[in-house]
């Protein structure tokens, strides 16, 4: 085939193909942290079945462990509410947030309400020393339920933690360039009168869109930092040299930040560094002549 027809096909099906991949990449980003979402929402359910499952077991004890009939009927009935709302929570979606949030509250009614029969019946059967032991049994199985809730605490705290790295941003693609008094690159840094520093801020659909302030830290072959101000890093101040405010909508976002030189700097390696949110989100070293 003719050349001239060959190569714009290549060309085409390059562009396509990388097209594909990006679009792939970032429907599987999507599809992990909304699973890491789900995960988390399932688990406060279980952690919300597991206790409306122990009071209901409480409620069963308590009844084996008393004579009085009034009191009987009123735990009896308590038992029914509590397993009635089990049943309800059961057939509620775990991503029902306004249902899992009203069954909160009756979580916590109900945990109210059985701490005051256990006081009450504790109060009834005080000189009861059989009852006293049972009582020690329930507290066990109480520790025991607060154990299992703290591993599941534990394993949402972990994916809470995974979500909000997810949402971090990225800085990539780093570039750093002398220029000249006309913006040109200039090849020698001695001569420069400005320095300039390209990236881009990755796509990330997890990351809470709006206004974001971003620095750039450049560290001099001789140690030094080219210093406006100072931000919070790990639990300490460090210097910045650059500070720019951004609009930013989760898509992929170009920036450039420009340093106006106002000493000769040597040949050497320099250290670039971009920050945001107190966190560090890309960094890279430049062999400059």
């Amino acid at each position: 085939m003719n050349k001239k027809v060959i190569l714009p096909l290549v060309i085409l099906l390059v562009i396509l193909t990388g097209g594909v991949v990006y679009l792939l990449l970032s429907l599987n980003a999507e599809k992990m942290n909304s699973r890491q979402m789900q995960e988390l929402a399932e688990l406060d359910k279980k952690e919300m079945e597991n206790e409306y499952r122990e009071f209901s077991n409480q409620y069963s004890e308590m009844m084996t462990k008393i004579n009085n009939d009034s009191i009987i009927a009123q735990l009896t009935q308590e038992q029914l509410r509590t397993q009635q709302l089990l049943k309800e929570l059961q057939q509620t979606k775990s991503h029902d947030a306004a249902e899992i949030t009203r069954l909160k509250k009756e979580l916590a009614q109900v945990r109210a309400v059985l701490r005051e029969y256990v006081i009450q019946i504790d109060s009834l059967n005080r000189q009861n020393e059989r009852l006293t032991a049972e009582n020690a049994r329930i507290n066990s199985a109480l520790e025991e339920s607060a154990r299992q809730n703290e591993a599941l605490t534990s394993e949402k705290a972990t994916l809470t933690e995974k979500v909000a790295i997810a949402a971090q941003l990225d800085a990539t693609n780093i570039k750093f360039m002398p220029l000249n008094k006309k913006g040109k690159e200039e090849k020698k840094v001695s001569k420069a009168k400005q320095l300039r520093v390209d990236f881009s801020i990755s796509r990330n659909v997890t990351a809470q869109s709006g206004m974001k302030t971003l620095y750039v830290r450049i560290i001099t072959p001789t140690g030094s930092v080219l210093s406006a101000g100072t931000i919070p890093y790990e639990n300490k101040n460090i210097q910045y040299s650059i500070k720019k405010q951004i609009e930013y909508n989760g898509e992929a976002t170009p920036v450039t930040m420009f340093w106006n030189i106002h000493e000769v700097h040597s040949a050497g390696t320099y250290q670039v560094a971009v920050f945001c949110d107190g966190q560090m989100i890309g960094s890279k070293s430049f062999a400059v002549m």
